[in-house]
């Protein structure tokens, strides 16, 4: 019987070695134009379409997604483009139909809980953290309430890994102290995942920055999966597999500044330096720290593959 890539995700998930070879997808992958000469239909393009057009252009942002996870050995189908709303569900609807139980579907399923601000809002959220806490209250009240429902929807249109795609801290720490952040994100967090969990899915954390402070609360939630794992904000991938490796999926840390910037021989040994520190025993998912993102020379995620080609094997004696 095949063992699908589908499957090779549900094992490192559940913390089971896989089979075969540690998985690999990727959040986003920007550059469609670079690996294939086209693009995901424009936003716009969608939004002003109706009937057939529609219909045609909703196909083309699915064929894409396939074509990404089909040419670059991915084990789940991670739907990005489009963006949001009605036409993204229908993306998610129309890869179930067409691929089955073959790949995992993931999407994204809303920011649940507080994150960094833009700089136009930080004094603002200042101001009610601590002068009208009960104001913020409300506010990560409907928050959550908007992602579930979002969540549910995704869930129901065939998404089976949900990605909640909140950053949380910078460079040098959580944007939040520990004490706050139990306060206004922890129990909001763990609702979502419950929630989320008891919808069926697998549930993944993304947040970059250093995450050491809050690691703790963030494991408090339970969820299946940690995206990024921040090289470059100091994220040890070999320190965070030795502390919560039994009970968290890793994936992630292969260091996107190297990824733009290092040379295709360096990108091999950065990336043979995750797998090897992260895949025994499973429970690790293979990919960068970040996205794969536009202006990313497109030779070094090729050899980010052909590392993952010679040291992401596992053997019996594994």
């Amino acid at each position: 019987m095949e063992y699908t890539p589908r499957q090779r995700m549900v094992d490192a998930l559940e913390m089971r070695q896989p089979r075969d070879k540690v998985p690999h997808f990727e959040m986003q992958f920007q550059l469609c134009e670079e690996a294939f000469g086209r693009d995901f239909p424009e936003e716009e393009e969608i939004a002003a379409a109706q009937g057939a057009e529609r219909e045609r252009l909703v196909a083309q942002a699915a064929e894409m997604s396939l074509l990404v996870a089909e040419t670059f050995d991915w084990s789940a189908l991670a739907i990005w483009r489009p963006y949001a709303g009605e036409a993204y569900l229908e993306t998610v609807r129309l890869l179930k139909k067409e691929t089955g139980d073959h790949y995992m579907i993931m999407a994204f399923a809303g920011n649940g809980t507080l994150g960094i601000p833009d700089g136009q809002s930080m004094e603002d959220l200042a101001v009610k953290l601590y002068e009208r806490p009960e104001e913020m209250h409300a506010e990560c009240r409907n928050m959550l309430r908007d992602a579930l429902e979002w969540g549910k929807r995704a869930y129901d249109a065939g998404a089976e890994l949900l990605i909640l795609n909140t950053d949380y801290a910078l460079n040098k720490g959580p944007f939040l102290s520990p004490k706050l952040f139990a306060e206004f994100v922890t129990p909001y967090l763990q609702e979502n995942v419950r929630v989320l969990r008891e919808y069926g899915a697998y549930v993944m954390l993304h947040t970059d920055g250093q995450i050491m402070p809050i690691m703790d609360q963030l494991m408090s939630s339970e969820p299946h999966a940690l995206q990024s794992i921040d090289p470059m904000a100091g994220m040890d991938i070999g320190e965070v597999k030795r502390l919560y490796g039994d009970r968290l999926c890793l994936m992630g840390n292969v260091n996107c500044a190297m990824l733009q910037d290092a040379t295709p021989e360096q990108v091999i040994e950065e990336s043979r330096r995750c797998i090897e520190v992260a895949k025994p025993g499973g429970g690790y998912i293979f990919s960068s720290s970040n996205v794969i993102f536009k202006g990313m020379p497109l030779e070094n995620y090729w050899a980010m593959l052909d590392a993952l080609k010679t040291y992401g094997g596992y053997s019996d004696s594994e």
